[in-house]
């Protein structure tokens, strides 16, 4: 898919995906549950979601594709995950999609004379963005930048009139009497769906324009200025708004503009929420749809949901998309508000899972340019505190989430299990466990895939002679006389000269000086008669060889050329010298299960390319 969309992008259309009915629409709901104290809730909510983001943007890094954690968690935990985690993570954002628009309809329901009905509202607002993503993402992007900056001057100038003219007694009693903690973070569990928007962002990563940079630092500016923002709005809003007009309300704070300013504050809010609900609208539909698209590219749903349109984008998964938007409208709105939230969680908890998988998987191409730090406590920590919060919102939630589940699980069995023979992480784990062969590399290869596209790598003539390199593993025990036999024969098969000419030149060279570059990497090279020769020998020793000074070299870049070469001998010494510094180095080429991933160890690195 095209790569269009940057850092400003990413931000807003995160920070769009947030701020719709969860501030505009929830903090009444919120208020009646827990009062004042509610401000407590959102800020943990906020703090789980950026813990829950930060394994979703290592994920997201190392595999930006359509699908988001839907892609993720089926190269993590296999397709059977897969396809339920896709599913629940499409319903949620469409669920959510449908709280914005719900919220969009009930402003207009307030404002019109006649009291149009709220379908009557949804269901064209629906098309008319539906029509506006088939039209192409970036499209819908630079609309979503125009709105968000519209939206944040609005409630800019809300939070610097409300500042001065809070009511302390307001905040008294900060807790209602039948709250307490558990009332804290059960509200935090019920108010989690206004940070849905982060899941959403995922889904459009493969559109991003340098994805190792763009997507972390476009996830956590928005979680933190989303959470900052909720607070300080909670703040004027319970200042200004007195308790028993704020309890139930689903206009908050068009309300309390309303007695700072009067009709102009109500107004200035009003549309402040309009604009918000069109962005999440916006941003839900576009995320939404990536996931049967990425199900349909995997063969767990029809294909039909797979392709794209001349604009490359999913026509058909964005119809279907908003058709359960749609029909998502037709519940009643605490339903709703629970049914997305558990499914957000419940798609953090899986995420959380998958970036300990992948890096328990040691496979060689999963690379994030991000890793969560603390690991695995933190990751931990986020699966322990998201099962909490779904437990404490009751089982009403569960339900919902286990009724989800188990329709995935019949999509699976009897359609994509039929279909879709896919290689995932776990499987590397349980072979390392049980010493049986049970995966084909072909991960590997697709990993490869993902992240020649995510660096939009183009090779050079160095990488060239790479990919044409022979690679070898020595046996166990081998010595340098057993390095220098197999690479003189396995030269003499591609060169003028006998095995044991070739292995006189190595002597001679390293008599000459040493060929050992580190304590780990060793670069035998000779010049050899003849014109245009240039090759490569990639040979491991997992024991390591001996050298001089105790040195044990495990990696060596057997060089060989014509003296007409001169000038790529010099740029593949250059470029091995560069490669071998990366800090993982030592570590991939350790694990790497065989031959061909030591070469992707080097046509992945990060090095300047001439």
């Amino acid at each position: 898919m095209k790569k269009g969309l940057g850092f400003i992008d990413v931000f807003c259309i995160a920070s769009g995906a947030m701020i719709s009915s969860g501030i505009f629409v929830l903090p009444g709901l919120a208020f009646a549950q827990i009062g004042p104290a509610m401000i407590l809730s959102y800020l943990i909510a906020g703090a789980l979601a950026l813990i829950g983001v930060l394994s979703v943007i290592e994920l997201a890094t190392a595999m930006p594709k359509a699908g988001g954690d839907y892609y993720f968690l089926t190269r993590s935990l296999g397709p059977l995950i897969g396809t339920v985690s896709g599913l629940l993570s499409w319903f949620a954002l469409s669920l959510k999609t449908a709280f914005a628009i719900f919220g969009l309809a009930e402003v207009i329901y307030l404002i019109s004379a006649e009291k149009i009905p709220l379908f009557a509202t949804a269901a064209p607002v629906t098309v008319l963005f539906a029509i506006l993503n088939i039209r192409g993402a970036e499209a819908a992007a630079k609309f979503e930048v125009l709105l968000v900056a519209l939206l944040f001057t609005l409630l800019g100038g809300y939070l610097v009139i409300g500042m001065p003219n809070l009511e302390g007694s307001h905040f008294t009693p900060f807790m209602a009497e039948d709250g307490g903690l558990k009332g804290v973070l059960s509200t935090a569990g019920f108010v989690f769906v206004s940070f849905g928007g982060l899941l959403k962002t995922a889904t459009i990563a493969e559109e991003v324009r340098n994805p190792r940079k763009n997507i972390p630092a476009g996830f956590i500016a928005a979680t933190i200025a989303i959470t900052l923002l909720y607070a300080f709005l909670l703040v004027v809003t319970i200042g200004v708004l007195p308790g028993e007009r704020l309890a139930g309300s689903y206009t908050p704070i068009a309300d309390s503009a309303r007695l700072l300013i009067g009709p102009v504050g109500y107004v200035s809010i009003t549309v402040a929420a309009v604009l918000a609900f069109v962005t999440t609208a916006n941003a839900g539909i576009m995320s939404a749809s990536r996931y049967p698209l990425a199900l349909g590219r995997d063969k767990l749903l029809p294909t039909f949901f797979a392709k794209v349109n001349k604009r490359g984008e999913p026509m058909i998964a964005i119809i279907m998309t908003s058709a359960i938007i749609l029909l998502s409208l037709l519940l009643d709105i605490e339903k709703l508000v629970k049914a997305a939230s558990a499914v957000v969680i419940s798609a953090y908890i899986l995420s959380a899972t998958a970036v300990l998988v992948m890096r328990h998987s040691k496979l060689t191409n999963y690379r994030p340019t991000y890793r969560v730090p603390l690991c695995p406590w933190l990751p931990l920590f986020g699966i322990i505190s998201f099962s909490l919060l779904i437990i404490d919102m009751g089982m009403a939630a569960i339900e919902i989430s286990l009724g989800f589940v188990v329709f995935g699980l019949l999509i699976y069995y009897f359609y994509g299990r039929k279909r879709s023979d896919m290689e995932y992480a776990l499987l590397h784990i349980v072979e390392s466990l049980t010493n049986r062969r049970l995966t084909t590399d072909s991960l590997e290869k697709e990993l490869y895939e993902v992240l020649h596209k995510r660096d939009e790598l183009v090779h050079d003539e160095f990488d060239e002679v790479l990919k044409n390199a022979k690679a070898v593993d020595l046996a166990p025990g081998a010595d340098q006389a057993e390095l220098l036999r197999v690479v003189s024969e396995s030269l003499e098969a591609e060169l003028d000269h006998s095995a044991a000419e070739i292995k006189a030149r190595f002597i001679e060279r390293e008599e000459q000086g040493s060929c050992v570059l580190t304590p780990f990497v060793a670069i035998p090279h000779i010049i050899v008669d003849g014109e245009g020769l240039f090759k490569i020998e990639l040979v491991r020793s997992r024991e390591g060889i001996s050298f001089e000074n105790d040195v044990s070299v495990k990696a060596f870049f057997v060089i060989v050329g014509s003296k007409d070469m001169r000038n790529m001998h010099l740029k593949a010494l250059a470029a091995i010298a560069h490669m071998v510094q990366h800090p993982e180095f030592e570590t991939r080429w350790t694990r790497a299960k065989n031959e061909e991933q030591l070469k992707d160890i080097l046509l992945l690195s990060d090095r300047v390319r001439m």
